[in-house]
């Protein structure tokens, strides 16, 4: 069975001033066409050739030598290309764009954003995108505790944290008490896997391990005192929100940081709050 979707093998069946047309076999029926433009000029009625296949304008199955930036089963970053009161249309690549249903939608999107999607046949045996990945994603990846994975942000629960597809494969969860500042869906970032839970899940971290997130809330205390004519009004008491608002980090990692700046005499520390010795 040809299925829309799918990089598929097919046979030359016949060839017309339209293209030639492909099936699975010379013996099978329902052929598809590849539209003259795109067949090779060596071409012949018997041989194979590798195409993608998905519905033309006209809902009819057709055949393209041209790759999409995904297939069904796998997740792309595809920007907007229009939205309209029914949903939206993303660049994947091909010549008609894919159809991105309101139903299907995290949010509000705009055209010229770009969002991590995945790809389902609708009931019309059509081919749409969905924001809606959870169920797209695997478990048990080959990471370890520590590496460094690239994730895109795909949902945000209050309850929870920011759920994140790593690797746009993977299942993945920024913990509520691990994220800093402020963040979108789509966006893709650079995080540290905190744990490999027994489900294969990965919990994962935008902070480094301790010791070289040290050096950067450090560098980052000192840019900030730079910004600042070498003050800033925060201190010991200083509250959590205060501090994640001016410097996008813990309480925690706020007096890890200036506690070492203060041992090296960077900075001093009184109760109107830092001062940059140099």
């Amino acid at each position: 069975m040809i299925e829309v979707g799918k990089v598929q093998t097919l046979v030359v069946v016949k060839e017309t001033e339209q293209g030639i047309y492909l099936n699975e076999t010379k013996a099978s029926e329902r052929e598809i066409l590849l539209p003259k433009s795109q067949v090779p000029e060596s071409l012949q009625v018997g041989d194979t050739i590798e195409v993608f296949v998905y519905r033309d304008s006209r809902d009819r199955k057709i055949a393209t030598v041209n790759r999409p930036k995904f297939v069904l089963g796998e997740l792309a970053p595809l920007k907007v290309v229009s939205v309209n009161r029914i949903g939206a249309f993303l660049d994947w690549g091909l010549e008609r764009d894919l159809f991105l249903p309101f139903k299907q939608q995290i949010g509000r999107i705009h055209r010229g954003e770009t969002h991590l999607v995945g790809m389902y046949v609708d009931k019309s045996d059509r081919l749409c995108a969905t924001m809606k990945v959870y169920d797209l994603l695997e478990c048990n990846p080959n990471y370890e505790v520590n590496d460094v994975v690239e994730g895109t942000i795909y949902s945000f629960k209050e309850a929870f944290g920011a759920f994140v597809a790593v690797s746009n494969k993977y299942h993945g969860l920024i913990p509520l008490k691990e994220l800093y500042g402020d963040y979108k869906i789509g966006q893709t970032l650079s995080l540290r896997v905190r744990n490999v839970r027994a489900d294969g899940k990965l919990e994962l971290s935008m902070r480094k391990t301790t010791h070289l997130q040290m050096e950067d809330d450090a560098r980052k205390i000192m840019d900030a005192l730079e910004e600042n004519d070498g003050k800033l009004s925060l201190h010991d008491k200083s509250s959590p929100e205060d501090i994640n608002r001016e410097l996008g980090m813990s309480k925690a990692a706020f007096k890890r940081a200036a506690g070492r700046l203060m041992k090296e005499g960077a900075i001093e520390i009184t109760n109107q709050g830092i001062i940059r010795n140099w």
